[in-house]
């Protein structure tokens, strides 16, 4: 299924259809079919130690074909689920192909998760296997007397142990010929959690058919690529939708080459690098990312390769946009969507009119509008509900286990972001700001819930609250609220004590950068606690 050719975005609209075949197996599409050619690069690998590795379609093909293998070997059956915590890395890539490949959900998890984040998200999908690097087998371990569906452990790096099977010394013994298990389309493919806007993370249950929902959409981002040899890289964690999906499944469906890198933690100065060395045409450079790039400008030589940059997750803004687009010589893509619904809204800068400051026009084969809390669509100019219809071939097809919660996703046909805004007389959205308690940083969707949860550990603490505070890089920082147990005085010890709790049980980018303590919390008369107030008085 491809974009239309055509030299308009109306064009485009007026000329394209959906086309979802009964049958579809992400593997079959990312890897299988471009396997032909022995000399297909499939993924550039840089180590943390600066080192390259290249692998061909080919090689990943017959890795998978092991790992799923093996996953028989272990009495794994279809539907069964698979944690999947790990960087961008050959074996990231590896093992969410294997499940692809042999009917296994696999479940998206971050390594910077703590044992509670990754204890729950065991327990939530009641996986029978994680795999993950030996610096996180420790926390697997201290949790898995409370998942009692955890039967394995694969480590894909450093000494294991009894408990723990090696990755590649376990592929060695397995066959690289394997047949992919035929999946409808509508069958599961993996699992990803949302950041927890109200209540706990929910699993966010996505099919096969999702890759194909998404295709032509960045077919308009990307501006009808592959073109010339295109190398596509984002700094973009692929245990979140924008990495997983927007550079590693779409990058490979294209059959192009992806690079991996393992950057713990962002370096602005290191990013240019990577793109010039690796001469990437076609970057995902999310709003917190530029403005951290922009910071050391100055300070780098860089030649640029890139003739694609999409950004988005939050609000990009007029003014960043415009120094991006000078910086990379060319008019930057922006893109809205969430881990329901995948790029919803967006820009192409050749086929439309881009209004920078605007999150862009309904992507083609979507039908996004404003509407009220009735599911009406409102006028032109009028703030309400940014919201996507069903069905559509990119969107979740249920929350895990959670009827309700995907009923109250909905009004109507109406999927809801969450996200306020108005859409103008000719189209544009313009994003205004989140209708519940997410907390946007550093590209990074969090929920308060969890952080709340956690910092309740403490003996010391009687009541707490998340909200996030404005901050001109980030877009927002975590700042928790406390209510002290009577009897304990507030200290800078404490403080940073609670910060210590968070960062070691959930994970870094969930710590409070600020707290603050005080006596009471405004709350409903139902007891609820109300963070909007608290956000307010920070501006």
């Amino acid at each position: 299924m491809d974009l239309p050719i055509a030299s308009s975005y109306d064009e485009i609209v007026e000329k394209f259809s959906w086309e979802i075949p009964e049958y579809f197996n992400i593997a079959d599409g990312i890897c299988d079919r471009w396997a032909e050619d022995e000399d297909r690069v499939a993924m550039t690998y840089e180590a943390s130690d600066k080192q390259v590795t290249t692998y061909t379609f080919a090689d990943m093909k017959n890795y998978s074909n092991q790992l799923s293998n093996l996953f028989a070997s272990l009495g794994l059956n279809i539907g069964d689920r698979a944690l999947v915590m790990l960087t961008q890395s050959p074996e990231c890539a590896i093992s969410h192909l294997a499940c692809f490949k042999s009917g296994v959900v696999s479940c998206l998890a971050s390594v910077l998760f703590g044992p509670d984040g990754i204890k729950y998200r065991l327990q939530g999908s009641e996986a029978k296997i994680c795999i993950t690097n030996s610096e996180n087998l420790a926390k697997v371990k201290q949790i898995q007397g409370d998942c009692p569906d955890l039967k394995h452990i694969i480590v894909i790096d450093g000494n294991t142990d009894e408990q723990a099977l090696p990755f590649w010394e376990s592929l060695k013994s397995q066959s690289t010929q394997f047949g992919n298990v035929k999946t409808r389309s509508e069958d599961t493919a993996w699992i990803s959690y949302t950041s927890g806007t109200t209540g706990l993370p929910k699993g966010v249950v996505m099919s096969h058919r999702t890759l194909l929902g998404n295709k032509p959409l960045f077919e308009y981002y990307y501006d009808y690529f592959p073109k010339d040899n295109d190398i596509l890289w984002s700094p973009a964690d692929w245990a979140w939708v924008a990495g997983f999906i927007n550079i590693f499944l779409i990058g490979w469906y294209s059959g192009s080459q992806v690079v991996a890198t393992s950057m713990q933690g962002f370096d602005a100065k290191d990013a240019f690098r990577i793109m010039e060395q690796h001469k990437i045409t076609v970057s995902l450079l999310p709003p917190t990312v530029l403005k951290l790039l922009r910071q050391v400008d100055t300070e780098v030589t860089y030649e640029n390769h890139l003739r694609i940059v999409l950004s988005g997750g939050e609000a990009v803004g007029k003014e960043l946009a415009l120094w991006a687009d000078t910086r990379f010589g060319l008019t930057i893509s922006e893109g809205f969507g969430q881990t329901e619904c995948n790029g919803m809204i967006g820009t192409n800068p050749r086929l439309m009119d881009v209004r920078h400051g605007s999150l862009g026009k309904t992507m083609p084969g979507s039908e996004c509008a404003i509407v009220d809390d009735e599911g009406a669509i409102v006028e032109p100019g009028v703030t309400g509900n940014i919201a996507i219809k069903r069905p559509h071939p990119a969107m979740f097809s249920e929350y895990l286990n959670d009827p309700a919660a995907t009923a109250d996703k909905f009004i109507s046909d109406w999927m809801i972001t969450g996200d306020l805004g108005e859409c103008d007389k000719d189209g544009y959205f313009w994003f205004d700001g989140r209708k519940d308690d997410v907390i946007t940083s550093s590209g990074y969707r969090i929920g308060p819930t969890e952080i709340e949860d956690c910092l309740l550990k403490s003996p010391a603490v009687n009541v707490a609250a998340v909200v996030g505070v404005k901050d001109e890089v980030r877009t927002e920082i975590v700042k928790a609220f406390i209510v002290l147990s009577e009897g304990v005085n507030p200290t800078e010890e404490l403080a940073e004590s609670l910060k210590d709790l968070v960062r070691n049980n959930l994970a870094r980018h969930e710590v409070p950068r600020l707290i603050e303590f005080i006596d009471a919390l405004p709350m409903t008369t139902t007891g609820k606690i109300m963070r909007r107030e608290l956000r307010d008085r920070q501006t």
